[in-house]
């Protein structure tokens, strides 16, 4: 049972070396460019101990993105879990874990965003912000108007959105503060009058 556990310590803490020293190479090259040898050098293991746990360097990144998801959904689902009903009224920014994920993962969002990868993990984000409420939660009052699937697909890119804005502004709010703009405006009263800016004719040339 000790010689299992001290193994499984083992098999993480290889992981761990590789996957650290693949996102520091991710900061130096394209995904595409990084080599087997220089992550195992950067890790300070030898090939054999790459290949114990990983078969190519892709599943690397693949594992690392299956980590951070796991997370996401986790942080996600807080809000609610463990609750019989749920009232988007009820939010607290204390209670949105999304960006707090966000933020205890900063170096690998801000590593992804930027390279050639990022078109596929930003679908992985949007299908789970479309799946998660589709799954998990049921509206007593939903509207017959109201095409489920848009809407979800209307609130999963709105909350990327902050999201991507986020990572690209260098996290210059907290996660407290987006939390509590995205309360505000899930809270928005869309139905009020928008008094409409006039152009001033004198810029029209």
């Amino acid at each position: 049972m000790c010689k299992n556990s001290l193994t499984d310590r083992r098999i993480k803490k290889s992981k761990k070396a590789i996957k650290d020293s693949f996102l520091l190479l991710m900061k130096e090259k394209d995904v595409r460019e990084i080599t087997i040898t220089e992550i195992v050098k950067a890790a300070d293991l030898n090939r054999g101990t790459f290949y114990n746990n990983f078969h190519y360097k892709e599943d690397i990144l693949d594992e690392i993105m299956d980590d951070v998801m796991h997370d996401f959904i986790i942080s996600y689902r807080e809000p609610y879990q463990h609750k019989e009903t749920f009232n988007i009224k009820d939010l607290t920014s204390s209670t949105i874990k999304i960006f707090e994920h966000v933020a205890s993962h900063k170096n690998f969002y801000t590593l992804i965003v930027k390279s050639t990868v990022w078109s596929t993990f930003q679908m992985r984000i949007c299908h789970e912000l479309k799946r998660l409420p589709l799954q998990d939660l049921m509206n007593s009052k939903q509207s017959t108007t109201i095409n489920i699937e848009l809407f979800t697909n209307y609130q999963a890119h709105a909350i990327l959105g902050m999201i991507i804005e986020w990572i690209h502004d260098e996290f210059n709010y907290s996660p407290e503060y987006m939390a509590e703009q995205l309360i505000q405006i899930l809270n928005y009263n869309h139905g009020q009058t928008i008094l409409i800016k006039q152009p001033d004719n004198s810029e029209i040339r």
